[in-house]
């Protein structure tokens, strides 16, 4: 039986394998691998690529996200308004810095944060919005940064699943007043290992940030402040540098795909994804809803169909934020999605007729049901 993976990083390296190879075989024979060239032209291409001034190279998605909100000044006492709909590290890194994630529902269209519950949550601790542009469908940023700018509040676009998303013609990363982005192997952009990285305008952040990266030094040996050992590994800038040229055909087919499966399942029980008209969603995955999601999930895995959930157990329910005192049903909209959601197969490379054969096996499970 062929089984059919969530994700096939073999398919999309095996065009761009030569040019990846001549990538690292140069990081090798420069004999610079931390901070060197590779890591400033992958900086300088994706400012270019996303339309900002500053992009600064980190250790992983995660590291962008707590070096950017370090940089801002959020810290011990501080409140910082984000989703429990998400990987963890969105909140993880407030808890870092010594700051409280307060959790605000979602949109049950577009599984981002739902604005309209944003400002019942503001205080006077409130220093942060963290928007996460959730599988890559951008959230609705003009309300957020009204009520930021209203507020004083800094705003922070967790966009490790959306680089190439656009907001009313915008590219991701422009909107708020930072971006993160992550380039785990399985993102849109994805490296060979960990890496990530901030973008923004903000010329003095942008200055921290790269202070921080590097232990809080600048000079080397020079420390003005605590940081981090974060930095961007040069053998991944490289290869990213290859693969960011791609990137846009790759989100395209991704699109194209989405679009194949929303219309072969529009006549299955299915809920398949919301697209909102001024986004641009480039479907990091492919997320779509079942009343029956597990056994659903199991027969699909019995016919050799993987498939994800994303995410089984919101953060406000995680057992590290139970002090935090979220009751059951505080946050309907999220924990619903947290029992019906599930990802489908996509990627750029997946066969039109692979996608036929999900879709009829999907149609047999319910026939049979």
């Amino acid at each position: 039986m062929k089984k059919i993976p969530l994700l096939d990083l073999k398919a999309q390296m095996a065009p761009i394998r030569e040019e990846l190879l001549q990538a690292v075989a140069k990081v090798l024979d420069n004999g610079q691998y931390i901070m060197g060239p590779e890591v400033k032209a992958f900086e300088e291409e994706v400012a270019r690529y996303v339309g900002v001034k500053h992009a600064i190279g980190v250790a992983n998605g995660t590291d962008a996200l707590l070096l950017a909100l370090d940089a801002a000044g959020v810290g011990a006492g501080d409140e910082v308004i984000t989703t429990p709909f998400t990987f963890f590290a969105t909140a993880e890194v407030v808890s870092q810095l010594g700051a409280t994630p307060v959790f605000v529902d979602i949109d049950e269209k577009t599984y981002n944060i739902d604005v309209k519950q944003i400002e019942a949550k503001i205080t006077d601790k409130t220093k942060a919005i963290i928007p996460v542009h959730i599988f890559g469908q951008p959230a609705n940023m003009d309300e957020i940064m009204a009520l930021a700018e209203a507020h004083n509040l800094f705003v922070l676009e967790d966009s490790a699943q959306a680089l190439g998303s656009e907001y009313k013609g915008r590219k991701i990363g422009t909107l708020g007043h930072a971006a993160t982005y992550s380039f785990f192997p399985t993102k849109n952009l994805g490296g060979y290992g960990d890496g990530g990285m901030v973008v923004t305008n903000d010329d003095e952040l942008a200055q921290k940030i790269r202070i921080l990266r590097v232990h809080g030094s600048n000079p080397k040996y020079y420390h003005s402040m605590i940081g981090y050992n974060s930095r961007l590994d040069e053998m991944q800038a490289a290869m990213l540098r290859i693969k960011l040229r791609h990137l846009d055909d790759w989100n395209n087919g991704r699109r194209e795909r989405a679009a194949l499966y929303n219309e072969l399942l529009k006549d299955t029980p299915l809920i398949t994804p919301f697209a909102a008209e001024d986004r641009k969603h480039i479907y990091h995955l492919y997320i779509v809803q079942a009343d029956d999601r597990d056994q659903l999930m199991a027969y699909l895995k019995e016919k050799g169909i993987s498939t994800g959930v994303y995410y089984p157990v919101p953060l406000h329910q995680q057992d590290v934020y139970k002090p935090l005192g979220y009751e059951k049903g505080s946050l309907p909209v999220s924990e619903y999605m947290s029992n019906r959601t599930f990802a489908l197969p996509l990627y750029a490379e997946l066969e039109t007729e692979t996608i036929h054969m999900i879709v009829d096996t999907i149609k047999e499970y319910y026939a049979n049901n």
